[in-house]
């Protein structure tokens, strides 16, 4: 394993090291194992497996949503609790490094990775579907202007604070045992504080392996979701027609290819670029709707919704619709409880991610960076898009919420971004921006992935063989396509809230090993500054005993005068 937290390490020039050396045998084949047979029995076998994750997410859900509302809160208030402490002023390095990336590039590829494709996906269509009931009204929010308001507030929710605290609570920990401590880019040296040598065992390699599996299932979610939110894009431009199974496979295959081709150029190029260009891009729709649409409305909406949120919070963060029955159940199955679990899911890919690309910052500056400044582009972005939406809903020509043969209210969820655009100047142009954007997201949340579970399988290696960066590549990929043959977005919902169940457990002992590492270095840094103090005290009586002539230099003054006076 690799023992030092050089970023920038090489191997030296013209070795060559054989392929099977270059992976951590004990994680990676029984990860691969795990992920090759799931995607061949999958597509063999797509209603089966289909079945199988809605009769266990039912169990799942109905037994455990409480706990998942329960945790990710804590971890909320977790995080800001690290950040504001004295523990505050930890480095995430040695102690005069400067960051590794400028603040610009570091939250630029951190956001990027962490949620892009989700918020080109649910911009439009999240608050739609809650305003429009789907799949039940058990939240309360009705059809009307207040409605319409608590959707944008229920969608701050599952976008804002809770998600980015679980970055935190995953990213924090790994950064610290990476580049304080000097451990190799591995989940398990997260809890060494926690299991002492044990993680160098069989219990590491279950936790490496658990990450490796959560975060190809979660990476692979957000891949099906972008690539039926492309397929509907290119419906919109007439470019495919009625897309089914076999686009979705193609676009998969295509927007795959590219991914791995960025995978292999490394970080500071491919990647680095590709998340720079894909904010500047989202900026660039984002203004242009912002300007098309409803502005005075969408400054309006923004300062109300945010007041909202933090007025509501506490209560939204702990609701779990216990007296709504089934219909509760249902709801949170569909929503809350499957972006915790989507988050939760995704936490080992952006916590190794955004710990890899903060060497040198402060674990203040790590969670406001980490936590604040997105969840404030988040309420921005979905202000913009959800409440342009519902505004139209609400005073415009509307049409973006539909209904169905029983008379219940229907979304196009793909489709939404795309007729909101429909209905904007230009909107055809803006169409054709958004399915580059989401394709680009695609590219950025596939390579990062690759490149997280191929140091996680290549045991902590922080620059790993370009190889095994293809194959996990191409297992993102596979594995997206086997969840949508296995039922659509339905399935890579259900996926994300079953593969999150283990690793939240593993973020749980993260909490206590973060507390335990960073006071034992508090209690460190205490002796280390008491001592200096004494130091500095006794130099200080002691000058100005010499200053007063009580003392010579030497100190052999004040001796004599003492055996003087006692002989007198």
């Amino acid at each position: 394993m690799t023992e030092t937290s050089d970023t920038g390490a090489v191997a030296p020039p013209g070795s060559r090291t054989p392929w099977h050396k270059t992976i951590a045998p004990r994680v990676f084949w029984p990860a691969a194992v795990i992920i090759v047979g799931f995607v061949l029995f999958t597509v063999a076998f797509p209603t089966l497996v289909g079945d199988t994750i809605s009769a266990v997410q039912e169990a799942v859900i109905g037994t455990f949503s409480w706990y998942y509302m329960l945790i990710v809160s804590g971890f909320v208030l977790f995080a800001i609790w690290v950040g504001l402490s004295h523990y505050g002023d930890i480095k995430l390095g040695p102690d005069e490094e400067e960051p590794e990336f400028g603040l610009r590039s570091w939250f630029s590829m951190l956001f990027a990775a962490g949620m892009g494709i989700g918020l080109v996906f649910w911009g439009v269509a999240e608050p739609l579907n809650h305003f429009a009931g789907i799949p039940n009204r058990a939240t309360g929010i009705t059809q009307d202007e207040q409605g319409a308001q608590d959707s944008i507030v229920q969608t701050f929710l599952h976008w804002g604070l809770h998600p980015w605290a679980v970055y935190v609570v995953v990213g924090l920990a790994l950064a610290y045992a990476i580049h304080r401590k000097k451990r190799p880019v591995s989940i398990r040296y997260a809890l060494e504080s926690l299991l002492g040598r044990r993680i160098r065992g069989w219990i590491g390699d279950l936790i490496d392996i658990a990450a490796i599996v959560g975060t190809l299932f979660g990476v692979a979610t957000s891949l099906g979701l972008g690539v039926i939110q492309v397929a509907a894009g290119l419906d919109f431009l007439n470019v495919v027609s009625d897309p089914g199974n076999l686009t979705y496979v193609v676009l998969i295959g295509a927007i795959t290819s590219l991914a791995v081709v960025s995978v292999i150029t490394g970080l500071k190029r491919g990647i680095r670029w590709l998340s720079n260009f894909n904010i500047s891009l989202a900026g660039v729709l984002l203004l242009l709707v912002l300007i098309l649409g409803p502005t005075l409305f969408i400054f309006r909406d923004l300062v109300q919704s945010i007041g909202d949120y933090f007025q509501n919070l506490l209560r939204m963060s702990f609701n779990t619709t216990a007296y709504e029955g089934e219909s509760g159940t249902e709801w949170q199955g569909w929503w809350t409880t499957f972006y915790w679990g989507w988050w939760i899911s995704w936490a080992p890919f952006v916590g190794v991610f955004i710990a890899r690309i903060s060497r040198g910052r402060t674990v203040r500056e790590f969670v406001a960076g980490v936590l604040l400044v997105p969840t404030a582009i988040t309420f921005l972005w979905f202000t913009v898009f959800g409440g342009t939406a519902l505004y139209r809903q609400l005073f415009g020509e509307g049409g973006l919420i539909g209904t169905d043969e029983t008379g219940a209210n229907t979304v196009d969820t793909e489709g939404a971004l795309f007729g909101l655009l429909e209905g904007l100047p230009g909107g055809t142009i803006m169409a054709v921006g958004a399915v580059i954007l989401i394709v680009l997201f695609f590219v950025t949340s596939s390579d990062s992935g690759s490149l997280v579970v191929d140091m996680l399988a290549s045991g902590g290696d922080p620059n790993p063989p370009t190889w095994s960066r293809v194959f996990w590549g191409v297992m993102e990929g596979a594995v997206a396509i086997a969840l949508l043959l296995a039922g659509g977005l339905s399935a890579l919902q259900l996926a994300a809230i079953l593969i999150a169940l283990p690793f939240s457990v593993v973020m749980l002992g993260m909490c206590v090993s973060i507390w335990r590492d960073f006071r034992a270095e508090r209690r460190t840094m205490l002796r280390v500054q008491r001592r200096l103090q004494r130091q500095e005290i006794t130099e200080h009586v002691t000058h100005s005993l010499i200053d007063e002539g009580l003392v010579e230099p030497n100190g052999n003054a004040g001796r004599e005068r003492e055996e003087a006076s006692r002989s007198s």
